[in-house]
């Protein structure tokens, strides 16, 4: 499966689009206005909520816990290094290997592929291409692209 994720520029509440290959929106990850940390809802195209990305406050590295369907799945955190950017994902045994910071990385399970993620240049705003292998597998892993994306975000604000 491949999706296209696309943030709008201009929008108070951090917004994303994810669109298939024909351009259909088929999911919207939505952020809260005025909240403690990140809060990032992740909307089916008929706009009910299958996943939500909660950043954990008052830790040294930026955390994210992540719930499907209303449950408590995993936490995306960042790991402390001096050159690279690692995260781990404490609760599933999925891997993120790759480039973070350039959006280039792929996400495995015991060696067999999840998904992978590239970013796409010269667009307005910031878009990526993602290649899920396994459809029971897209708002995870759409729920790990965007805590990524908003310990990203922080660090350049």
């Amino acid at each position: 499966m491949r999706l296209y994720f696309r943030q709008k520029v201009f929008s108070l509440t951090q917004r994303s689009d994810i669109f298939d290959e024909l351009g259909n929106i088929v999911f919207t990850a939505q952020g809260e206005f005025l909240s403690l940390g990140r809060k990032m809802h992740i909307y089916d195209a008929n706009n009910f909520e299958v996943g939500f990305v909660q950043q954990k406050l008052l830790h040294l590295m930026p955390r994210f816990s992540v719930y499907i369907n209303g449950q408590y799945i995993a936490d995306i955190v960042k790991e402390f290094t001096l050159f690279k950017q690692n995260y781990r994902i404490e609760g599933l045994s999925w891997k993120i290997d790759g480039d973070i910071f350039a959006h280039d990385y792929r996400i495995t399970c015991g060696g067999q592929y999840i998904a992978s993620i590239h970013k796409r240049w010269m667009t307005w705003g910031d878009s990526f291409e993602i290649d899920i292998a396994h459809e029971q597998d897209t708002v995870m892993a759409l729920a790990v692209i965007i805590a990524i994306d908003c310990v990203i975000d922080n660090s350049q604000n």
